[in-house]
């Protein structure tokens, strides 16, 4: 995650006003102002995924989870997103954690999934 600190250490390297490098962190999901857990996972918002059932994906995970989306278990193991589009809409409903992709996935699959990480 990009801390403060961190943050005011690139706009020095850079010789540029801190506000610049503030707009791009904010701005770019990929970029985390907040500690993150071991895996993130990111659940796909688009329309396709939205009609094939992210809800019930998202519903279903932060049930299991107990957290909302953006927050992070408190052992620190997975922390829940809801991105803008993962660009695999002919397999909706699609979650990304880390840099693997997992497609077509339901309430069941993902318990099965969660199960297998470490």
């Amino acid at each position: 995650y990009l801390s403060e600190a961190l943050m005011d250490a690139v706009a020095a390297y850079l010789d540029m006003p801190k506000i610049a490098v503030y707009e791009v962190a904010h701005f770019y999901s990929m970029y985390k102002l907040k500690p993150v857990g071991r895996h993130c996972i990111n659940v796909c918002a688009s329309i396709s995924c939205q009609l094939c059932g992210t809800q019930k994906v998202v519903e279903h995970l932060k049930q299991r989870l107990g957290i909302g989306l953006g927050e992070t278990t408190s052992d620190g193991r997975f922390t829940l997103n809801k991105v803008e589009c993962l660009g695999a809409c002919a397999r909706a409903p699609v979650v990304q954690i880390g840099k693997t992709y997992y497609d077509n996935v339901s309430p069941q699959s993902l318990d099965q999934l969660l199960e297998e990480l470490p």
